[in-house]
């Protein structure tokens, strides 16, 4: 049998739509790594529970799937997770993996996408690259998801690269940390701004996008712009459906390094 297994680990979604950004970052690499059997795991155990609850869909945890492998008989782990940060998310995927550091030969692991400051380039770039042109008077405003954890100050790191590269009618807020929607909308008030392009800066357009940021409930981003005498329009696309982020995250697992737990 073979010996390597390719496994990518995302945070998960609900929403079969939302799927297809996974999906593409997946096929990806699948496509980098032919000689490796695939396997998926999610980090997220609301997910996997909703999934097998509402779908009758399983995928497993990282620490469940590695069990699997173990058993199965593999020796070399190449592991990429399609987490935004190095945050609470990527924590939890490796303290699940240190519990199988020694019941492999190997585990290499590739970076989450922010990680150097080249991949914040990359990302803005690929972001205007692919996303409609705003008009002369209209900025975008992405949504992050924001956390507690001290990887949360990327997200400003986002934004002012966004700017150093000359994109400046670029804002970034999130929806569970710093900076906030309030926040962005005293920039925008600043600027003399009131159209407004809304997006996520998430691997997956789903709850947190199509709810929190777009949906028609009076506390969604878009209605509380709305209120506030924007105009707006919204591009739900995950991250993970855009050839230059797939392309980044597959970089990244070509410069996988040993994990030693």
């Amino acid at each position: 049998m073979n010996q390597k297994a390719l496994v990518v680990v995302s945070f998960g979604t609900t929403y079969p739509d939302a799927l297809c950004a996974i999906e593409h970052v997946e096929e990806r690499l699948r496509r980098e790594f032919p000689d490796h059997d695939f396997y998926r795991a999610f980090t997220s155990g609301m997910v996997i529970r909703k999934l097998q609850r509402v779908q009758g869909v399983s995928v497993d945890t990282p620490e469940q799937l590695l069990e699997k492998l173990a058993q199965r008989g593999y020796t070399e782990l190449l592991c990429q997770p399609t987490h935004v940060l190095n945050g609470l998310e990527y924590d939890k995927m490796c303290a699940q993996l240190s519990a199988f550091a020694g019941r492999f030969s190997s585990i290499r692991l590739g970076r989450p996408l922010l990680s150097a400051q080249e991949d914040y380039e990359i990302c803005c770039h690929t972001v205007m690259e692919s996303f409609p042109a705003l008009g002369e008077d209209e900025a975008l405003v992405m949504m992050g998801h924001g956390t507690d954890h001290f990887a949360n100050a990327a997200y400003s790191q986002l934004e002012n690269t966004f700017r150093a590269l000359g994109y400046e009618r670029v804002y970034v807020g999130t929806v569970e940390g710093f900076p906030s929607l309030d926040y962005v909308m005293q920039r925008l008030e600043k600027r003399g701004i009131r159209r407004v392009m809304l997006a996520p800066f998430l691997i997956v357009a789903g709850d947190h996008a199509k709810n929190d940021l777009a949906g028609d409930e009076e506390d969604s981003w878009k209605s509380v712009l709305e209120r506030a005498g924007y105009s707006t329009r919204v591009e739900l696309r995950g991250l993970g459906s855009l050839d230059g982020i797939a392309e980044r995250f597959a970089e990244h697992l070509h410069c996988a390094e040993p994990f030693a737990g």
